[in-house]
């Protein structure tokens, strides 16, 4: 194969690994927010939501491993526990976003049915498939994703060159923070470490048998599937800065998208939008049951009986918390996230970076500080911020959801400058 034309298959094959249809609704009404201050909202959003996925692939191309071995230096008790709470973190928020999202943009304008009747058809059909591997689903996401990113285009483009002269003022205090937070809700850094090892395995090798030309390769393709991402979601953004006199007050985050389609590509546009989104998003429900079913599978020495009894519960999971409106999911998502991203963001960039910086012992202090300061971030949307103000006054950066960014760092500086051994 030529060379040129391999590397832009494999950059196409990560950009639909990371494309998820349910992160469509967030950049808009992130534009919406932000009205002129976008741009500085697009580098905090793609921050999360593309540079450390792309470096999530970087890591695993260097590990050649699964995702078990992202920690398995802090210890295979840690790592163990990681990945069943990443696998079930997915199949409880993620995948049932997906059905929600279906509802509101596919189900509810043409049907006006009830989301627990949309969820219970959905998820049946999900079990159903992720029972029988049907090819369908790759042939599905195969065509599907260069139609949607077609259209998505036209939006973007058509958005830039008819948008409204008014915009409104931005909402948001630091856009910067505000926009990489918000890139935590794409879940993207977390799909990176779950299935990218797939990705980079299926990658056809066959002139690439060397560990440098892999690297090299998936860098390259990297490269392809972060400016595409970075393009689109940039893009939405902006057009969501370009519009936003255009939206009622208070509109949800399905709601803005659904009215940009509208005022872009028409009515009939805008449905045959929602219908590819709905399929989109079927796909990936199924990939996350599935890819849930056989980790589990995998380690009850491969019982079929496990892998059926974990998709089944899975897609009862995702009955019920898909029967909710998608700005709710996103909302109880968030202390969630809080929580488990500053751990994967940690897990990714320690597995990048050379040998001699990553031992043993710093993987476990700069792991254990990040746990310990995330503590506060994930407790500010629980409890009432009130209760947490002295602790967050006394932590660097506590006060914008990040103060376990300093205190990693310094750990990270200092265990490698004790030069000791593991």
């Amino acid at each position: 194969m030529n060379k040129t034309k391999e590397i832009w298959i494999a950059g196409f094959a990560l950009f639909s690994l990371f494309f998820g249809a349910g992160n469509l609704i967030l950049p808009p009404t992130l534009g919406v927010k932000s009205g002129l201050d976008w741009w500085v909202v697009v580098l905090g959003f793609v921050t999360t939501a593309v540079t450390i996925p792309i470096l999530a692939i970087f890591a695993h191309a260097k590990l050649q491993g699964t995702l078990f071995d992202f920690g398995k230096k802090v210890s295979p008790f840690f790592s163990t526990a990681y990945c069943l709470l990443i696998y079930t973190i997915a199949i409880a928020i993620p995948s049932p976003r997906t059905a929600a999202v279906t509802h509101e943009m596919t189900v509810q304008p043409f049907f006006g049915t009830a989301p627990v009747i949309t969820s219970i058809v959905y998820f049946f059909l999900v079990f159903i498939f992720a029972m029988n591997r049907s090819r369908i689903i790759g042939l599905i996401g195969q065509f599907l994703t260069p139609i949607i990113v077609t259209i998505l285009l036209i939006i973007i483009g058509v958005a830039i060159f008819s948008s409204p002269e008014t915009i409104l003022q931005s909402t948001f205090k630091i856009p910067f923070v505000d926009g990489l937070l918000e890139g935590y809700q794409t879940f993207d850094a977390i799909g990176g470490v779950v299935v990218g090892a797939v990705i980079i395995i299926s990658l056809n090798y066959s002139t690439h048998t060397s560990f440098k030309a892999r690297k090299k390769l998936i860098r390259q393709a990297g490269i392809i599937a972060g400016l595409g991402l970075f393009l689109i979601y940039g893009g939405l953004i902006l057009s969501g800065s370009l519009f936003s006199s255009t939206f009622v007050e208070n509109a949800s985050r399905i709601e803005i998208l659904s009215s940009l389609s509208a005022q872009t590509l028409g009515g009939l546009g805008a449905s045959f939008l929602s219908i590819l989104v709905a399929l989109a998003c079927f796909t990936t429900a199924v990939g996350i049951v599935t890819g849930t079913a056989d980790y589990i599978k995998g380690i009850c020495n491969n019982a079929q009986k496990a892998y059926t009894i974990t998709a089944a519960t899975a897609s009862i999971i995702g009955i019920v918390v898909g029967s909710y409106q998608v700005d709710f999911i996103i909302t109880i998502a968030v202390p969630v996230l809080m929580f488990l991203y500053p751990i994967t963001i940690v897990l990714i960039l320690l597995n990048i970076v050379p040998e001699k910086f990553a031992s043993k012992r710093v993987f476990r202090a700069v792991v254990l500080v990040t746990f310990l300061f995330s503590i506060p971030d994930f407790l500010g949307f629980v409890i009432p911020e009130e209760n947490l103000t002295g602790i967050k006054n006394s932590i660097p950066l506590a006060n914008y959801s990040l103060g376990w960014v300093i205190p990693a760092c310094l750990v990270f500086v200092v265990f490698n400058l004790m030069k000791k051994t593991p």
